[in-house]
Order: structure tokens, then sequence, then C-alpha cells
């Protein structure tokens, strides 16, 4: 039935309109399809589909607005959704395409200038190290790890008169030795292609002297990367090698580090000296240069000299046995009970300092989460001005609880010896009065209830009492609390626990 209805309708439609289009269904087709291309034009993405989400807290985020570039490596990955500010704290929230993922839990967030001197400003992002977790789309990065541009008034304070007056005379000083000349004394220790110029014209000599040293550098690369094709594959199992017969040696290998250490320590106590001594080769190595020469001249001397020693060295085994004793007595310096036992406490305490360093993580994230805290809850609670009508100072939360400290050590003062004191006068009469139940923490007794007097009847509580005692969630982090309204309606009463 329903198709003969179908094709009866078809046969009431006039022959002079079959194939003629509906004004009204064109229009509205053209208007749907202008609002998706302007859509698309704009938001450049598909509508009810959310991007990787990353935020960012930063110290100060007044120099960011909505829609600038977030880049990694000059490379534009995503754009700033939002900017909040969260108590003393800003709070940046970005969307990352594809090209700029994945971003690892140490990834870095930085604000710069995208022109000298001021102007825009985009979000340098690191997305971390491999070796980092993965984080997910919300994540945020905490302001430790967050950066913030400095202004060019930073830049003009840190350059004050002092600064500038040694920048003045470092540049004075500088150009005066590019341009002095050199005295006979440091003339005789240089080579001669300088001799006689001063600092500047010997930094042209060495422009003009770089091509030949740096063919030799160059020489010497090509000859590291060997001849055949196995000449690396062949220096590796060599090292290889070598580091297998150290392992074998562990106590001695063990040993020399600890010798070399005390060499080394030794050295750098001296560093004076072996600066004086360093400043002293460019004399030395010309003389040696010189004695070389000398050397050569005097080989055929040398060479009886030489003929001349035999019989000495034929005395050198007698002189190694006599040295036996000492050999030995050095050995048995470095046996297990001497310095050998040494080096075997220093392996031990080796794997319990490795175990304090891998327990600094936790700590270090529990350092995070009291830092937050302190950002977050305790600073701006602390910087909050308390509205308690005539009695409202105007100051910070915090400094009210110094003038209170003030003001017990005050009225503390005795004029006796008997030291500082308060005293609470408590009447024996009047009305008594009982607080609603509290829980003692680190307690066993649980609703205990308050009793206590009073000379006249309270009018009020200024704030209102709350009916109820407040949950107390020891395990909730501190940073995640949301701050209570303290000049809210219930700031200003009223009594008896009626305030909610």
């Amino acid at each position: 039935m329903s198709s003969l209805r179908f094709w009866k309708r078809q046969e009431q439609i006039p022959a002079s309109e079959l194939g003629r289009t509906n004004p009204v269904r064109f229009g509205i087709i053209v208007i749907v399809a202008l609002a998706i291309a302007v859509y698309f034009g704009f938001a450049k993405h598909l509508p009810f589909q959310k991007g990787f989400q990353l935020k960012g807290v930063f110290a100060t985020a007044q120099n960011i607005a909505p829609k600038s570039p977030v880049r990694v490596a000059g490379i534009n990955v995503g754009v700033v959704k939002s900017v909040k500010r969260e108590g003393s704290v800003g709070v940046v929230t970005m969307e990352i395409e594809n090209k700029g993922l994945p971003i690892h839990s140490d990834a870095t967030l930085k604000i710069r200038p995208r022109i000298f001197l001021e102007g825009n400003w985009f979000v340098e992002l690191q997305p971390g190290s491999p070796s980092g977790k993965t984080v997910g789309s919300g994540y945020t990065i905490p302001i430790t790890q967050t950066a913030n541009p400095v202004q060019l008034d930073q830049v003009l304070d840190a350059l004050n008169s002092d600064t500038r007056t040694n920048l003045q005379e470092f540049l004075a000083e500088y150009g005066k030795a590019l341009e002095q000349k050199p005295t006979p004394a440091e003339d005789a220790i240089q080579e001669p292609e300088v001799r006689g110029l001063n600092g500047a014209q010997g930094f042209n000599k060495a422009y003009q002297l770089g091509p030949r040293a740096l063919r030799g550098s160059a020489i010497v690369n090509q000859a590291l990367a060997g001849s055949t094709r196995r000449d690396i594959a062949k220096l590796i199992a060599s090292a290889d090698r070598v580091t297998k017969a150290l392992d074998v040696h562990e106590q001695e290998l063990g040993e020399w580090v600890d010798n070399f250490n005390t060499f080394i320590g030794e050295l750098a106590a001296q560093s004076s000296s072996l600066g004086r001594a360093v400043a002293e080769l460019p004399g030395a190595l010309h003389n040696a240069h010189r004695a070389f020469n000398a050397f050569n001249a005097a080989f055929p001397s040398v060479r009886s000299f030489a003929k001349a020693i035999i019989p000495g060295v034929k005395q050198t085994p007698a002189t190694i046995a006599l040295a036996e004793p000492w050999i030995e007595q050095v050995k048995a310096s470095l046996t297990p009970s001497e310095l050998g036992g040494v080096a075997q406490g220093l392996r031990e305490g080796a794997p319990w300092t490795a175990r304090l360093v891998g327990a600094q993580a936790g700590f270090q994230k529990q350092t995070d989460e009291f830092s937050k805290c302190l950002t977050r809850v305790i600073f701006p609670a602390g910087n909050t001005k308390l509205q308690d009508g005539s009695n409202t100072t105007g100051v910070e939360d915090y400094k009210e609880f110094w003038y209170t400290m003030v003001g017990l050590a005050g009225i503390g003062q005795t004029f006796d010896g008997n030291g500082m004191m308060t005293s609470f006068l408590v009447g024996g009469g009047g009305p008594t009065f009982r607080s609603a139940p509290v829980t003692e923490i680190n307690s066993s007794q649980q609703g205990v209830q308050l009793v206590a007097r009073t000379p006249l009847i309270p009018k009020g509580t200024r704030p209102a009492l709350p009916r109820s005692e407040p949950p107390y969630k020891p395990l909730v982090p501190c940073y995640t609390q949301s701050l209570p309204e303290f000049n809210g309606p219930l700031s200003e009463g009223p009594a008896d626990g009626s305030g909610g």
C-alpha cells in the first residue's frame, strides 16, 4: 500500500515542475556549506574534538596571551588556549599538536620574546629526555621547571654604574693589550714569526698560519679513521681485551685509582705553583729546542759515555736484589689488612651511597609538593587581610600573628625576678557553656565536649562557629586544598554554631 501511495503522489506532480530545484532547499545547503567553511578556516580542527592539553605554572604569565604560539626548536607545535591566575602564580593552558609529542615528566617551559627589545611572546617547550616518564593530556608542569623572560629593565638594573665602569675599563685595557709592543724579555721567548708584533698583529698572524694548522688537524682526523674498513672494529676489540685484562686485576686497578686520586689532589693543592710553571713553559720549550740541537752535536760524546756506562749497567741486577726487601715492604702495605682494606671498605659503602641517591627521588617529590603547598595555600592564606569589624587592622594575616606574639611578650613583662608570665582571669560565676563535640588528634577519645565559664553571656562569635567539626584528611595533598572564604558571609557571625 505504501508503494501505491508513493506512485500516486508522484503522478500528481505537474510535468512542468519535474527537474526544477527548490530554492529554499538550495539556500539552506549553501548556508550550511558556508558555515562549515568558515569554521574550518578559523578553528582549523574538527568540532567536539579536544587536542592534547598541557598546563604550565609560571611565576608570572603577564607577558603571554591566548593564541600565542608554542614552539619546539623554533617550530610551531601548538598554541596557548588560556591564561589564568591562581594565587600568586599564573597557569598557562596549551594545546599541543601531534608533532610536538611525546612530552616527558622532565619537560621544561620558557616564555621567550619573538621580537628583540620586547614585543610579542611565545612559549618555548623542551619535551624532556626519553628516559623520563611520558605524560598524558592535562599534565601540569610545575613552577620548578618553568622560566620567565628577562625584561629590559632587569638588564639595565644589572648594568649599574659600577658594572658599566668595569666594562669600560676592561675594553680600554683590552685595547691597550692589543696595541702595546712587547718588551725585549717577552720577545725572547716568542717564536721568530711574531717577535716585535703587538697583540692585534699577532692575532692577524695566527689567522695566516691557521690554514696550515687546520690542514694538519684534517690529516690527523683522517688517520684516526683508519686505512681499512675493519680498523675501528679492531680498535674496539683491542679495547675490549684491555678492559677484560683490567677486570681480572680488580684489586690492583682499585689501588691505582686511589693512588691516582691522591696524585691529582696533590696537583690541585699546588695549582698556583703549576700556573707559574705553565707560564714558564714557552721559554722552557724554546730552550729545549736549542738543547736538542746541542744534544745532536754532542752525540759522539754520548756514544763514548754509553760505552763507559756499561760496567755500571752490569751492576744493576745486584742493585735490584738489594731493593727487593723494600719492594716486599711496599707489597705488604698494599695487602687487605692495610691499604687493600681501605679499598674494600669503599666498595662496601658504595651500595649504600647508591641507595641514598635513589631515595632522593621520593624526597624531591615531597619537596615539590611542599613547595606547591607554600605557593598555593600557605602564602596566599598568610597574605589575606581579615575583616573584623571595628577590630580590622588592614594588614596581612601573617603580620597579625607576629603582632599577637609581640603583645603577649608585652603583657607578660613583670617587675620582679620571677621571669615573664601572662595571667588570665577565670571567673567562678556566670553562665556555663559547652562546645560542640570535638576530636582530639592522636587520641583514643572521640566526641569530647569542652566546658568553660564566662562572666557575661556571649553575644556572638566571629567567624561563625560551625555546627560540626570539619573532616580531617591527613592523606590529601595540601596544594589541592582550596582556600576558604576568610571574609565571606560566615566571617560576621552569628553565634552558637548556627553558621552552618
